[in-house]
């Protein structure tokens, strides 16, 4: 893998290949690089793409002190963009990436970036009395500490729990049977070091984007899952709503990350879209 310091000494792993312009891909919480494996040949025959693991994933021990806040973690894209001299960047977003991609805006601007794609996420994940689309539509303070506390006695199964139990049926019916990709999971789970993860989550609950989303001046591309584990449409809606120049695509049926179901459907609407900036 390649890498880069950021400006704490961090060493970032990532992955670039293809040649063209520049497509950052930004992943999921406990997730990798590895997620944007399947769209690599699609993508790279236009663009270079580059795919990090995020501070504190991908297995990759932390060098410095410094915790894997969201801030932080939008900090790290600036200097991934300062590092590799980008400009004009694409940048894909699924989950915690959208949510760091919504954080690196209010931080440093669109100055660099030429389009967004976000995939499945809120802007704001824990919900009350006066927002009702976060996770679950009823996933509030209360039951946020509750699952941090039981990530700190078993994380693998509390993550695995947390996509089980939200509104996706074939989620729930997969984790209730544990056949062999569950099991699988949680071993991967189980190799990873908890506690920057738990220190990640807390940042990402404690986030809320909702006041960003109206001054994104750049298009954007948002794809949501029909049968999201997390949110209904109306999140998905709520948040076209609220950025002025966004296109809304819902793959219907499908779970948290709808690309990796559509593959094929989701890489010609990331390409036509970027497309459409060029022409």
């Amino acid at each position: 893998m390649d890498h880069f310091l950021t400006d704490d000494g961090e060493k970032l792993h990532l992955k670039i290949s293809g040649e063209g312009p520049p497509l950052v891909l930004l992943h999921g919480w406990t997730s990798t690089h590895r997620d944007w494996n399947p769209f690599l040949e699609a993508f790279e025959a236009k663009h270079r793409v580059f795919r990090w693991d995020a501070r504190g994933h991908g297995g990759h021990a932390l060098k410095s002190a410094t915790v894997p806040t969201v801030e932080r973690m939008a900090r790290d894209l600036q200097n991934l963009l300062d590092h590799y001299e980008l400009e004009q960047a694409v940048v894909a977003g699924h989950s915690m990436g959208a949510l760091t991609l919504w954080q690196y805006l209010r931080d440093f601007g669109s100055a660099r970036l030429s389009r967004l794609v976000f995939i499945d996420q809120s802007p704001k994940l824990l919900t009350d009395d006066s927002w009702k689309r976060g996770i679950y539509g009823d996933f509030d303070h209360r039951r946020n500490a509750a699952f941090i506390g039981e990530l700190e006695k078993d994380f693998a199964e509390t993550v695995l729990r947390l996509a089980a139990f939200g509104h996706n049926e074939r989620s729930r019916a997969k984790y209730l049977e544990n056949g062999s990709g569950i099991e699988t999971a949680r071993q991967r789970l189980r190799t990873l070091n908890p506690r920057p993860l738990i220190d990640c989550w807390t940042s990402l609950t404690a986030a809320d984007y909702r006041d960003v989303l109206a001054r994104i001046p750049i298009p954007a591309l948002l794809v949501y899952g029909g049968a999201s584990n997390f949110y209904s449409t109306g999140t998905a809606e709520y948040v076209r709503d609220s950025i002025p120049d966004a296109l809304l695509r819902i793959y219907e049926g499908v779970d948290h990350a709808p690309h990796l179901w559509e593959r094929e459907r989701f890489v010609k609407d990331v390409l036509d879209f970027i497309d459409a900036g060029t022409t």
